[in-house]
């Protein structure tokens, strides 16, 4: 017994002498924390826009923290992303998305190329079949809006403005995207919705092992019941919008996943393409309500559109007919999204700041840029920066505003919710445009706050990194049919 304790004593302290690093002149400051390997876990996992801010105010804008025995190097000086985002030798993206792809959907992808399905996606979600996409988004939209309102266009709907955003816009980019019940063994939307939110709430507590052995076991249950909903029927041919997901799965046939792999990973592109745009409308619609100015602003610009033309969602589908929507928009994606871009330095590397200081990267180890912070939230650039306004994006003369500066340099990264680089968003626009019909067709509506006084509810800090932030509360509204497009 006393044998077996002191080898037990001695492993521990062989681990802490190989985890344990000091910090040379050439690395960025170093900050482990007072709790050994564990580090700033704790604080990171809590608040990380909180954390963050304080690492910076103590260290500058490029620090090295350690995180669950990982030591993760936080750049947060926008001119010097592009040291970051362009570099794909020393710097790989693939590591880190693998293993959040394991601990979250159980996946493993060996023989995966992440060109292939980046070509796909181009393919599907730009240039001609973006329009298709476009028009059985706005029907499904439609005919989903119009069966949730009263019969009685007298009568209003009271509901949390959360829940009615994000499970519309799920049902219909389900029914878009993945053919609904016609390609998915007859799942109806809404029990994909139900069991995709219970395991949407346990995210961010799978990405960190975190959970506890209820959730836990809730997480599975949803985990294994939304492959079976995701299964497909069985049609093997190509039709309509949709076709990008029968492409998908010959393209994992392809790379030699079996079925049970192939749903998994469908799973995962149901995450990815449904996660944020819901919760995007949501904290738009919610600016709007509780900013009257910007809701007359928009409201009035989507007036103008429908006088103008016959159809005013074909008009919504074309980028660049909305510069007030634009702008609302993309200052509550200032203000909302959070994604970290997380990179594994898988060779040595030295960086240099845009200040012309340089700094060693160390192998195995990872570095993150979180726009959130810098720039999206810093008040250099964006005054007031907690504040929402709605033409803060919109020059004097109504065109898109993209000069924005730090340190007196125009800055190429003013904002960044879609990522940036090889790693960008591919589905941005069609993004965008769901986001604008949905919104247009809401707006068209008679909707209002059911507490004239309500204020926008607070976010759910550990959503920090996971793209879109989701409130702690919500904002109870009422919606009635009045001219439905």
């Amino acid at each position: 017994m006393i044998w077996t304790v002191f080898l037990l004593v001695q492993v521990v302290l062989l681990f802490f002498l190989l985890t344990q690093r000091s910090r040379s002149e050439s690395d960025p400051p170093l900050d482990k924390g007072a709790i050994p390997w564990l580090g700033h876990a704790i604080e990171f996992g809590k608040d990380a826009a909180k954390f963050l801010n304080r690492m910076k105010q103590k260290h500058g804008d490029i620090f090295t923290v350690r995180v669950v025995g990982r030591y993760v190097t936080v750049l947060l000086d926008p001119h010097s992303y592009d040291c970051v985002i362009n570099d794909s030798d020393s710097l790989d993206f693939q590591r880190y998305a693998a293993v959040l792809m394991e601990r979250i959907f159980e996946l493993r992808l060996p023989h995966h190329q992440p060109v292939h399905t980046k070509a796909l996606m181009k393919q599907h979600f730009q240039g001609m079949n973006l329009a298709a996409l476009n028009v059985t988004m706005s029907r499904h939209l439609e005919a989903l809006l119009k069966a949730e309102m009263p019969p009685n266009q007298k009568y209003w709907k009271q509901t949390e403005l959360f829940h009615f955003s994000y499970c519309l816009l799920f049902k219909a980019g389900y029914l878009t995207l993945f053919g609904g019940e016609q390609n998915n063994n007859s799942a109806d939307p809404s029990s994909v919705y139900d069991e995709y939110r219970k395991f949407d709430n346990l995210l961010t507590k799978l990405a960190r092992n975190t959970l506890k052995p209820e959730e836990r076991r809730t997480a599975q249950s949803a985990r294994h019941r939304l492959w079976e909903l995701l299964a497909p029927a069985g049609q093997p041919e190509d039709s309509g919008s949709n076709a990008w997901i029968h492409a998908y799965r010959r393209l994992l046939q392809q790379e030699g996943a079996d079925e049970e792999t192939q749903r998994r990973a469908v799973l995962l592109q149901l995450w990815a393409t449904q996660g944020n745009v819901g919760p995007a409308a949501f904290w738009l619609l919610g600016f709007l309500l509780t900013n009257p100015e910007a809701l007359t602003a928009v409201r009035s610009e989507f007036k103008q559109i429908s006088q103008m033309e016959t159809s005013g969602a074909s008009l919504l589908h074309s980028h660049g007919n909305t510069p007030v929507f634009d702008s609302a928009l993309e200052e509550t994606l200032r203000l909302t999204a959070a994604p970290f871009i997380t990179r594994e330095v898988v060779q040595e590397k030295t960086i240099q700041m845009a200040n012309g200081h340089e700094y060693y990267l160390r192998k195995g180890d990872r570095v993150c840029l979180f726009p959130f912070t810098s720039p999206q939230m810093d008040p250099e650039i964006y005054p007031e920066p907690q504040k929402f306004q709605f033409d803060r994006f919109l020059n004097k003369d109504g065109s898109a505003k993209r000069d924005f500066y730090k340190g007196g340099r125009r800055l190429k990264y003013y904002t960044m919710p879609w990522g940036a680089g090889t790693n960008g968003c591919v589905g941005k626009q069609f993004a965008i445009n769901t986001i604008r019909q949905f919104v247009y067709l809401v707006l068209d509506m008679d909707l209002e706050l059911c507490d004239i006084n309500a204020q926008m509810p607070e976010i759910d800090t550990s959503r920090y990194g996971f793209g879109m932030l989701q409130p702690k509360g919500n904002l109870m509204v009422r919606i009635k049919a009045r001219n439905m497009h």
